[in-house]
Order: C-alpha cells, then sequence, then structure tokens
C-alpha cells in the first residue's frame, strides 16, 4: 500500500460542490471516518462520478473534495468510472458501497464484498478494481452485463457473526440497491452468503445468487472453483505439461471457493494439495471434509503470502487482491499462476516480472467467470448440464 501512495498520489483542482463542510476526507483517512462524515450530512449517502463530457470526477460533498482529486490522478485502478454510490445503513449503521464501472454492456453486475478495511484508500480502491474486473469478466464470458462490485466495510469484532445484525445488513443493502433504479445487480462474493443473499432480495428485485428454495441459482463457489480448475488443465495443456494428476499445487485460501477448488484437484488426482487459510473456521471445515493425505493446510496471519513459494507445478491464489507484487513475484518457483481471487496483479498494465521468469499467467477474469455466469440467466429457470453453463468449459465455443 506505501508503494502504492508513492506512484499515485497527486492531486488537481478542486471540483465546485454543493454544501460547504469543515472537514475533508483524504485517501489515508481511517475507513470508519467516511461512515462518520456521511451520517453528519444528514442523508447518510454521498456519490463519486466521473463526468461524460469532460472526463472529470464530481463529488456530491466537500467532505469528499480530496478523494476526488486523489482518483481523478489514478491512472492505475480508476479508469473513468461511471460513479462510487455510498451510504451508511439505517439498520446496521454500517458502511455500503456500490462501484460502477462501465454499463455500455448492460446494467452493471458483480457481487458484494464484506470484508474488513482500515483506510478509505484501502476501500475505495478495493471496490473500483473489483468493478473493472467485473467488467472485463462479463464481457469475456459473453455476458450482456456490464462491471460493478458491493463492498461493505467489516465492523470490528464478532458482531459481524451475528444472525440479526446480518439481517439488518443486507435489508440495509437491498434498499440501497433499490435506490440506485437497476444500474447494479447483486450477487455473492467474498463474506457474503446465501441467506444473506435472500435478506438482500426481500427488499429489492436487483439481485442473484438468491438461495434455491426461492428458485435462484444458489451458492456460485462450486461452479467457480470448476471454473479455475479447467483454467489450470487449460494453461497444462498450453505448456505440454499433460494433465492435472500427479501435480502439486500451492493454494492460498480453502473458503467457500478454495474448498470444492481442492476437492475437485484432488479427484482429478493431484499428487498434493498444499494450502494456508487465515479463518481458523474454514479449516477447522476443510478437514472434516476433506479425508485425504494429500491434502495439508496451515492457519497463517494475514498477509502471509509464504505459500506463493512453495515448489509446486502451479499457485493457485485465491484470497487477496493484488497478490502478484515485486515482492511475492520473485518468490515464486511454479511455472503457472492460476487462481481464484480477482485483481490478483498489483499493477494490471505490467506483468513483465512474470513474463521475465517465464511464468504462465491465467488471468482471473478469464478462470474465475463461472460465479457470474452462473447466476447470468438465473431469472430464466434452470436446466441440468445447461449447454449456456457447459459450454465454457469447452474447447470449441469462442469465449471459453
Amino acid at each position: 500500500e506505501a508503494s502504492r501512495r508513492g506512484q499515485r498520489d497527486r492531486y488537481s483542482d478542486t471540483t465546485e460542490m454543493k454544501r460547504p463542510r469543515e472537514e475533508t476526507l483524504t485517501h489515508e483517512s481511517p475507513v470508519y471516518e467516511i461512515a462518520k462524515q456521511l451520517k453528519e450530512t444528514g442523508n447518510r449517502r454521498a456519490y463519486i462520478i466521473t463526468d461524460p463530457k469532460d472526463k472529470k470526477v464530481k463529488v456530491s460533498d466537500p467532505f469528499l473534495e480530496e478523494i476526488g482529486k486523489w482518483l481523478e490522478h489514478d491512472k492505475i485502478d480508476y479508469l473513468e468510472h461511471e460513479a462510487v454510490f455510498l451510504e451508511v445503513g439505517k439498520r446496521s449503521d454500517t458502511l455500503m458501497g456500490a462501484f460502477i464501472w462501465r454499463t455500455c454492456r448492460g446494467q452493471g453486475a458483480g457481487g458484494i464484498r464484506f470484508q474488513p478495511y482500515t483506510t478509505v484508500e484501502s476501500y475505495l480502491r478495493d471496490g473500483i478494481r473489483l468493478g473493472v474486473g467485473m467488467g472485463r469478466k462479463n464481457a469475456l464470458a459473453g455476458i450482456w452485463w456490464g462491471g460493478a462490485k458491493g463492498v461493505v466495510a467489516r465492523p470490528s469484532g464478532d458482531s459481524y457473526l451475528d444472525p440479526e445484525y446480518r439481517r439488518r445488513l443486507f435489508e440495509d443493502y437491498g434498499d440501497f440497491l433499490t435506490s440506485l433504479r437497476g444500474c447494479y445487480c447483486a450477487a455473492e462474493d467474498a463474506g457474503v452468503n446465501v441467506v444473506d443473499l435472500a435478506h438482500v432480495f426481500s427488499r429489492t428485485r436487483f439481485t442473484t445468487c438468491i438461495p434455491e428454495s426461492v428458485g435462484g441459482s444458489g451458492n456460485p463457489s462450486v461452479c467457480t472453483s470448476k471454473g479455475v480448475v479447467c483454467g489450470m488443465e487449460a494453461a497444462l495443456d498450453h505448456l505440454g505439461m499433460g494433465t492435472l494428476e500427479g501435480k502439486t499445487i500451492a493454494m492460498m485460501g480453502v473458503g467457500n471457493v478454495g474448498l470444492p477448488m481442492a476437492k475437485r484437484l484432488l479427484e482429478k488426482g493431484v499428487a498434493a494439495v498444499i494450502a494456508t487459510e487465515i479463518d481458523s473456521r474454514q479449516i477447522e471445515r476443510a478437514q472434516k471434509e476433506i479425508n485425504d493425505p494429500r491434502f495439508k493446510v496451515q492457519l497463517v496471519e494475514r498477509g502471509d503470502c509464504s505459500v506463493l513459494a512453495e515448489k509446486a507445478d502451479i499457485v493457485a491464489p485465491n484470497a487477496l487482491g493484488a497478490i502478484l507484487n515485486p515482492d511475492t513475484i520473485p518468490t515464486i518457483q511454479a511455472p503457472i499462476v492460476c487462481g481464484a481471487a480477482n485483481n490478483q496483479l498489483l499493477d494490471p498494465e505490467n506483468d513483465a516480472q512474470l513474463l521475465a521468469k517465464g511464468i504462465t499467467y491465467v488471468p482471473d477474469f478469464v478462470c474465475n467467470r463461472m460465479g457470474i455466469v452462473h447466476c447470468s440467466n438465473e431469472q430464466y429457470g434452470y436446466l441440468n448440464d445447461d449447454d449456456l453453463i457447459e459450454r465454457h468449459f469447452s474447447r470449441d465455443w469462442e469465449n471459453s
């Protein structure tokens, strides 16, 4: 994050605002300051947009002025996003956001992420990066949706585990989606489950991945994991390395996507799956569901990237974004990187280090698409072995 600040902290002229404010937010402010100042405005809502005429960033409130300058001069992650909408939920008192990159292919679509953030920059940067990733993913998958992402700032402590708090929070998010009038259609992402999406659905029509019990597509994670494994097979074939049988896979994360991925890899006959995970509850779940000596998982601290340096045939980043960077790439020994995490490259315009090391990188927005594909036709119903889904795993379709 410090290195990113060095590259990107440049400011420009202020934009014209509606209401005077005494305090100004900066990208280095604690993330809770966004919620605090939103509440002080009286309506708990704000926006940051790119004017389509002059391409300047405009903001709704003076306290966002410096944030607008910072985004306008960020040439790596803020790619003239159409809008960032922010709100503090009335029931949950929690910061919620919708990050809209492009809607020229249709309404923005992407999951809601529920994660902890420390600074305004970490919160906003995650959202704008994820929105871009979803736009690229939807386009490459041949889906007529734009790019968008929801991001909710998880409070500290364990209160986020309380079912009653989660009900209030995701009902708030449903109301938030309805207020955006359809420019963003939500789905499931990290930290969110189908029960949460049912609460969202109770307050809006603009969501997918709702439970199968009410006619939805349910949890997209298994389909996502199948797509990433398919990407691994494609990379091995491209390099003339054969199949997954007998290979060693190093994985970062065994959560909603990583766990079914590990199961599928073991079914494919890999020699070993070496994994790390920051959540002890996920490890306990994985060890209960996988009783196989080829599967090893270790508890690590948040930010520990040591598994990327394992002697393996493939490394699979399944957790953090910006994980492929000048610090981690030199440590990678595997010839292939293929994982489920979004926005794996710190700088998506510069992967020269990977190229110099001879590493084949399968872009995340190519191989982890199947979650959004799984729910993209949710409103039309389902067929077993649906051709519209199965063609993504083929060798014949141009978007496979």
